[in-house]
């Protein structure tokens, strides 16, 4: 059995707007979400800004007394997961709870939890630990909240690899539905960083963009020659997967089709990305052969992007690759130029843009593209949105440890009548 897998729902939670429309709207509209760091002291640190969510009130998505039991990662899986559905008008009581799967991404877990706990067993002691703290860390919790809240029974996984966890999620719902394990999937990722620890942390490491002036939005800038790191931001990107046949089946509203993936491992450093790309360049040559795609046939590209000095390099790198003198003529765009580096969640983040840019026929702009770096010099959309139809895109998504996943996604076209009935009438 190999079924066609469609996208037909889209919960979104990121800095620059929450739900799918006010997400698209301020995407299409060059909006950045990166704002000074509001929720902790960060003066003595080298970096001060972060894609910070502030308009996320949980109990809008959820009862007030499951967004009080859930981490703040988990508040955000199970209200995009309600967003998907609602958006994509299924009744998931009349659903056989076995045919729904959720796979979801995540790399930090519910760190606030850990961040309190810790506290109050240096004061207090062991025994005034909130009891549920282990499940409130875990990185499956998402899951695991997801699949209680809606009495969801089928194939579920959590996903850890670096910033393409919620990239391996989507692919792993997507071989589900394919092989014909479930007929709905709830796929993507989550994430809430943004606690003192883990900023730090990351401040630490010296991958963080220390561009702290007047226009914290500026800081990110892919592709840019004067980018000098990511910025470190939270949110959640939830889709919903089906066959096409349940799709059509229910008249459902279809965005895209998924077409297949590639995933390799640079196999190269724990901490540091290979600099050739060569097995990024495989993972979307696999990407491109998985879904009979030829490389001419890819006519847009929303790519890692990240801001970072080695990885937007090496990911032009990788494209030239795979698509020689053709990758000059492929409009691409970096999402995150105007959201940041969610880690986990980043990939799912990017297929909803994706899917609305094919279904709206309008690429999002790669925003801050001022001066051009000698070694990243093809089309990343600077700066103005793009009135373009995408019929066949594809989506690069890079992880911690050289985890690399590309996807192809195509404008969805009904299936071809065929009638046997008509060779009668010769």
């Amino acid at each position: 059995m190999s079924n066609r897998v469609v996208i037909t729902g889209l919960g979104i939670i990121a800095p620059n707007g929450v739900g799918k429309d006010n997400f698209w709207k301020s995407t299409c509209s060059g909006i950045s979400g990166i704002k000074k760091v509001s929720r902790f002291d960060t003066h003595d640190c080298p970096t001060n800004i972060a894609g910070e969510i502030d308009d996320f009130e949980p109990k809008e998505y959820m009862e007030k007394k499951t967004a009080n039991h859930l981490s703040r990662f988990a508040q955000f899986a199970l209200a995009a997961s309600n967003m998907a559905i609602e958006d994509a008008k299924i009744n998931i009581s009349l659903e056989d709870p076995y045919r729904i799967g959720i796979a979801i991404g995540n790399t930090i877990g519910g760190k606030e939890v850990d961040e309190k706990q810790q506290r109050v067993s240096s004061e207090s002691g062991w025994s005034k630990i909130h009891p549920f703290s282990v499940s409130l860390i875990s990185n499956s919790y998402a899951v695991g909240a997801v699949a209680s809240e809606l009495g969801i029974r089928g194939p579920n996984n959590t996903f850890s690899t670096g910033c393409s966890s919620a990239s391996s999620a989507i692919v792993y719902g997507f071989d589900n539905i394919k092989n014909g394990t479930a007929d709905i999937f709830l796929s993507g990722g989550t994430e809430a960083p943004l606690v003192p620890f883990v900023f730090n942390a990351f401040c630490a490491s010296g991958v963080l963009s220390q561009n702290n002036g007047d226009r914290p939005g500026s800081a990110s800038r892919p592709f840019d020659k004067k980018r000098n790191g990511y910025v470190l931001s939270e949110g959640c990107g939830i889709v919903i997967l089906e066959s096409l046949n349940h799709a059509v089946k229910r008249k459902a509203k279809i965005y895209a089709e998924i077409g297949g993936y590639g995933v390799t491992n640079d196999g190269y450093n724990l901490v540091k990305m290979e600099p050739t790309g060569r097995d990024a360049a495989r993972a979307i040559k696999i990407a491109l052969n998985n879904s009979n795609v030829k490389p001419t046939d890819v006519d847009y590209i929303n790519a890692h992007g990240s801001s970072s000095q080695v990885s937007d390099k090496r990911e032009t790198s990788a494209i030239k690759q795979v698509f020689g003198e053709y990758a000059y003529k492929i409009p691409i765009s970096s999402v995150k130029s105007m959201v940041g580096q969610a880690l986990g969640a980043s990939g799912g983040i990017q297929v909803i843009a994706t899917a609305l840019s094919i279904y709206n026929s309008k690429i999002s702009p790669t925003i801050n593209y001022e001066e051009q770096d000698p070694e990243c010099d093809l089309d990343y959309t600077p700066n103005k949105p793009r009135t373009y139809q995408t019929n066949t895109a594809l989506i690069n998504s890079f992880g911690l440890g050289g985890n690399n996943v590309s996807m192809v996604m195509k404008k969805y076209s009904e299936p071809k009548a065929s009638f046997p009935w008509a060779l009668n009438l010769f």
